[in-house]
This record gives C-alpha cells, structure tokens and sequence, in this order.
C-alpha cells in the first residue's frame, strides 16, 4: 500500500474513444485539467489496427500535456480506462504484460479502449511512476444462473460499462445514506449503448451484454429475435462485418430514426413526428423491461432504481422509464457519465490505502458445464 503523503496525489487519467481520447489530471480529487485530445480520420486512417495507434496516441496526449502546462515530472501516477480484456472482479489494477497482450490480441473484441492499459503503463514507464486500470467492461462477478443462457455453446458473458456504474452506484449510495455493501441496487446506464445491472451488495450479478442483448439503444439493436436474426445474417447480402456494423453501430435507433441524436428524436417527437415518438418510447419501454426483469434477479428487494449516462438526461425517456418501473424502488437520476473521474478514484483508493490493488487477472471461475 502506498503511504499518504502530506501534498495531493497528481493523477492523469486517459479514456480512448474511437476518435478521442479523453484526459484529465487531477490532485487528488480536485481537477487540474481535463480536456479531449482529438484525432482526424486521416490521421488514423493511416493505422491498420485500432492497436496500431498506441505509439500516435501516447505522443498526443504528452503533447497536449505540455502544451497545457502539465509537468509531466509532476505525476504520481498514470490510470487507463480497461477495454475487452479476460474476465475479472471489480478493482484496481496494476497494469502488467498479460494485460497489455490481452488488450494486443483484443481478447474478448477490438475496441479503442484496449489502448487504455498500455497507454497508462507507457506513459508511466517513461516517467517511472505506477500505472493502472480500472472497472473494466469485462467485469464479471456474475452469479452461476446468469451465466446460462440456454445453448451450451452460448455462454452469457459479463460485459457491461462497469467503470460508469459502479462509480454511479458509489455516490447512489451515499445518497441512501448507506455504504455500497448495504444496499441492492439496478443501475441502467443510458448512452450509445445501455448496460442494466442488478447491484447485490455493490456487485453486478447479472447484465445484458450492450452489444448483443438487452434494450435497443440509439445505435445498438439490443436483443432481436433469434430465428429471424439468423434469416438476417444468412441473406446472402451481408458480410460477417456487414451484419455485426448493421447491429453495432447502424442498429436502434439508427435503423428506424437514421440519427443516433436524442435531441434531433426529441425534435421530431415535438414537430408532431409519430413514428420517431413510437421508436423513442419504445427505447425506454424495453429499458424499463430490462429493469424489470433485474428485479426479479434481486427478488424485489431493491433499494433504488439509478439511472445514469448520457441519455439519463432526457427529461422525455426517463419519464416514460419512471412511469413502468418505479412502482419496485424509487428512481434516482445521475445523467451524464463521468469516466475520468471515476479512473481517478479507483487510483486514488489505491494510493491512499483504502483498497488494495489487485494484480490482473483476478477471476472467479464460472461453472463449466
């Protein structure tokens, strides 16, 4: 553990988007600064593999640093957002070779966030200071019956936005009054793609994979009909790449709607555009299913219902998600989703000595069947 020291903790926090790269430095729990290192289309189209960029990457966000007045000698430590890597519990933990060749091989799918690790780790190498991550989506603390999904040769698997919820779930908490471990939570996290967990404890037991599963989302075509999902894909007109870009990415509220803009839905719903109004409502309608369905998970014993991200700052949306669930817990809203920060406690915890770090990977071995 580290030992408190009598000035703040100086922490540079990097989440890498598709086109971005969001950092922040902050002193303990006070920001410094927090900006978006933006990266053209040209500028990656160079770079086969999203891997490819880690080395363009590391030397815009230094850049920016020192641009912005950053001492880079300044930092205690460097903490990535964690992408599709092995299953783990929840934690902090210390950036190591497995984790890096992990993010390399892309190990449960290839997405920007891979980079996280070793962002951190290479940043941190250079300036001789720790480096970390935190929640990442594959936390799986999924309980043996969610694990099932009902072919042998399907497992469900615990993908989630684990870094947003757990965060929101923290401060839902302390809200309640009471500590993470003393309340059962559902926390639906509402963006791009939506995430709804059921919290015993302060663990997700259970989750619908955003990609694959669960509500439709602005982009992502949730959970479809098998028999007629297969009749899509097997068309004859579509590539494996086609079919999973028409489902991740041109799926929700893309496929009917053409936008992924909740604003620009709000817009039509109010010009008197019925169809945008029945694909918006039935968004929340399916989350609200999904809350449901978590319920019964926790057997209706749920404190709080928490709605959190982007899209939970849709008056409209959570109104109608309000009206069909919070007749099993009352529903508290944290809209926006602020991941930087979140890396920045997990870090700090660490620090601090008030959580121990963890050394990746730590699991919980699921059922073989």
């Amino acid at each position: 553990m580290a030992v408190r020291k009598a000035k703040p903790f100086r922490i540079l926090a990097m989440n890498p988007g598709s086109t971005s790269t969001k950092i922040a430095v902050y002193d303990d729990e006070t920001p410094v600064l927090v900006d978006t290192v933006r990266h053209s289309e040209l500028d990656l189209a160079e770079f086969d593999k999203i891997w490819d960029q880690y080395e363009f990457r590391k030397r815009m966000v230094t850049e920016a640093l020192q641009e912005q007045g950053i001492d880079l000698g300044s930092l205690s430590a460097v903490v990535g957002r964690g992408g599709l890597l092995r299953p783990v519990v929840s934690g902090t933990y210390a950036v190591n070779e497995l984790m890096i060749a992990d993010g390399r091989e892309g190990f449960q799918g290839e997405h920007a966030a891979n980079l996280g690790p070793v962002l951190a780790f290479g940043i941190g190498w250079d300036l001789g200071i720790p480096s970390y991550m935190v929640d990442p989506p594959s936390v799986d603390e999924f309980e043996t019956l969610a694990r099932l999904s009902g072919h042998k040769e399907i497992p469900r698997l615990s993908l989630s936005h684990a870094l947003n919820i757990k965060a929101t779930a923290r401060v839902a908490a302390s809200d309640l009054g009471r500590g993470l471990d003393e309340v059962n939570l559902i926390v639906a996290h509402l963006g791009g793609g939506i995430s709804v967990c059921p919290l015993r404890k302060g663990r997700i037991i259970d989750a619908n994979d955003a990609n694959s599963g669960g509500p439709f989302s602005p982009e992502r075509a949730g959970g479809l009909p098998a028999l007629g999902l297969i009749d899509f894909v097997f068309n004859g007109e579509l590539t494996r790449d086609d079919a999973k870009r028409a489902l991740v990415g041109r799926g929700g509220m893309v496929s009917y709607l053409g936008t992924n803009s909740a604003k620009d839905v709000e817009d039509r719903i109010a010009g008197g555009d019925p169809v945008a109004a029945a694909v918006y409502e039935a968004m929340a309608y399916q989350i609200a299913k999904e809350i449901g369905a978590m319920a019964t998970v926790l057997k209706g014993e749920v404190n709080a219902i928490v709605l959190t991200g982007g899209l939970a700052g849709s008056k409209m949306l959570t109104d109608w998600i309000k009206q069909r669930s919070e007749f099993i817990a009352p529903v508290k809203l944290y809209p926006g989703e602020d991941e930087l920060k979140a890396l920045v406690l997990g870090c700090l915890r660490v620090l601090q000595g008030t959580e121990k770090v963890k050394t990746y990977p730590e699991s919980v071995e699921p059922l073989m069947l």
